[in-house]
């Protein structure tokens, strides 16, 4: 900050004294030598907090520390990189000059539990427990106490590995939406001659949507094999390494399948696009082969007692699936297993009625833009972090330490977008895709009235019908699936069609 009638505080003013690299915040302080005491709202949504003198908080690393909990809240992963920059004897010393303080019980079970170092501070014996992260601000686990220093670790996740999800205008809006009670609606109104049959094409659509986001088409055998899956989400645990590892293998081609996380074979994977030969755009870097092991157990932890808490299932979907695809533990198929898993959670968690799926990849497939949104507010502010090198054969090499920066993926924006995508898929995409089903049998019966085609021709003259609007070009009439048709047939399984999807031209 170049402004001299500005000075950092808290967070920002510890980053820059001691140099550290993390994940930005979402707010962030100063000090004004002059002004008044005002907020800034970037863009993107962070804000920038400008206090007046009187609330400078002193100069010591632990003042602003204190500063930083009790306006800013917790920035775990900047916690988790101050704090070995910090004397051990320092951190004892103001722990026991106040020891009943809340920011200094926030500290000291902090410092103990990212260094491993135990301070020469007695273990409190009387006074409330108090809550690590503050349940007005953020979305929070079910409390662990910490008898030693009278504190409930509440959050999201763990101390190794916790999503953070603010509580904003937006999310309360959606939470009171109740679109669990409302998805049950939508199903409950599927015609019960028509319901079987729907779920097999929503659990097909799903699957086709989820691959085509990857601009693939899977074959027959992994499609089958996929949907399998997404029937059986419900019934299975997914947070294990063995499921998940067998889950990746259903879902790519089986030379390219993984046994294990990636670290077994060393791959350092990334995302990015090809601008020309030997040019490449990078867009998202995943953890180090090395650091993957251990951020794996951490997530599989943390996400096991997201499933636990109290909180809406589509949090905790976006809580789960987001921080899965960030850390990328397979050669392949990673995007196809996140979308899996969001599934698993509202499945899990009986968001959805039993057996019952919303096709929420053919939404995020139509908005991609919004999808990939979502996906950078982590990746973007994550590259500049990395350093890199990327040889002629496409291989990309981390060459600094970055294991910490995967920890505690801020998925605030995230889960309003997922929120988003349920909901469409709930009010939008179930009821058309519900509606084709109805729209096609109509189609299917009128035709017969003209002429009881095959089921494939049938079907296949359905189909290039409603893509043309409602009738067949004159290429399409020469096919050998319709040479047995006359003209006149074939104008009136026209009609038919169009007037069954209420296509122009219908009577």
């Amino acid at each position: 900050m170049s402004d001299p009638n500005v000075q950092p505080m808290g967070y920002r003013l510890l980053r820059e004294r001691h140099g550290l690299a993390c994940l930005p915040h979402d707010v962030e302080s100063f000090m004004l030598a002059q002004g008044t005491r005002r907020t800034e709202v970037a863009p993107d949504g962070r804000r920038s907090e400008y206090y007046v003198r009187k609330y400078w908080p002193g100069d010591s690393d632990f003042d602003h520390l204190e500063f930083a909990l009790s306006y800013e809240g917790l920035h775990l992963g900047l916690l988790r990189a101050l704090f070995p920059h910090l004397d051990p004897s320092q951190a004892a010393a103001h722990v026991r000059a106040k020891p009943t303080g809340a920011y200094a019980r926030r500290i000291w079970y902090l410092y103990e539990t990212f260094t491993g170092i135990r301070l020469n501070v007695p273990d409190l014996t009387q006074g409330n427990y108090i809550e690590l992260a503050d349940p007005q601000i953020c979305y929070t686990g079910a409390p662990e106490r910490s008898p030693r220093h009278r504190v409930n670790m509440n959050l999201l996740g763990t101390p190794e590995f916790s999503p953070l999800i603010r509580r904003t205008k937006a999310l309360a809006a959606w939470e009171a939406k109740r679109l669990d009670e409302r998805s049950r609606r939508v199903v409950a109104d599927i015609p019960r001659e028509l319901y079987e049959r729907a779920l097999a094409y929503l659990y097909s659509r799903e699957t086709k949507s989820s691959y085509a986001i990857e601009r693939e088409t899977p074959d027959q055998k992994r499609a089958a094999r996929f949907v399998a899956a997404l029937r059986e989400a419900a019934t299975r645990d997914y947070l294990k390494k063995d499921a998940l590892v067998a889950l990746q293998r259903t879902v790519v081609d089986e030379r390219f399948a993984n046994e294990g996380w990636r670290d077994v074979i060393g791959e350092q994977n990334y995302v990015g696009t090809s601008l020309a030969a030997g040019d490449e755009q990078i867009h998202f870097v995943s953890p180090r082969p090395e650091d993957l092991a251990s951020l794996m157990d951490a997530f599989l932890e943390a996400s096991r007692r997201i499933l636990r808490a109290d909180v809406n299932p589509v949090l905790a979907a976006a809580a789960i699936a987001w921080p899965f695809v960030f850390l990328h533990p397979f050669s392949d198929g990673n995007g196809r297993l996140h979308r899996f898993l969001i599934h698993y959670v509202l499945a899990f968690l009986r968001f959805v009625p039993d057996g019952a799926i919303f096709p929420v990849s053919a939404c995020m497939l139509r908005r991609m833009r919004a999808y990939d949104a979502s996906l950078e507010t982590f990746s973007r502010p994550l590259l500049p972090l990395i350093d890199f090198t990327l040889d002629a054969r496409g291989r990309l090499t981390v060459r600094n330490e970055t294991r910490d920066f995967y920890r505690y993926p801020d998925c605030t924006a995230i889960a309003e977008a997922l929120f988003g995508f349920v909901d469409e898929t709930i009010e939008t995409e179930l009821p058309t895709e519900i509606r084709f089903l109805q729209q096609y049998d109509e189609a299917r019966r009128l035709m017969r009235e003209v002429v009881d085609l095959p089921n494939r021709h049938a079907d296949l003259f359905v189909r290039l019908c409603v893509q043309n609007t409602g009738t067949l070009s004159a290429a399409k009439r020469r096919m050998e699936e319709f040479a047995k048709l006359t003209a006149s047939e074939l104008n009136e399984l026209e009609g038919a069609v169009r007037k069954a999807f209420e296509l122009p031209g219908s009577p």
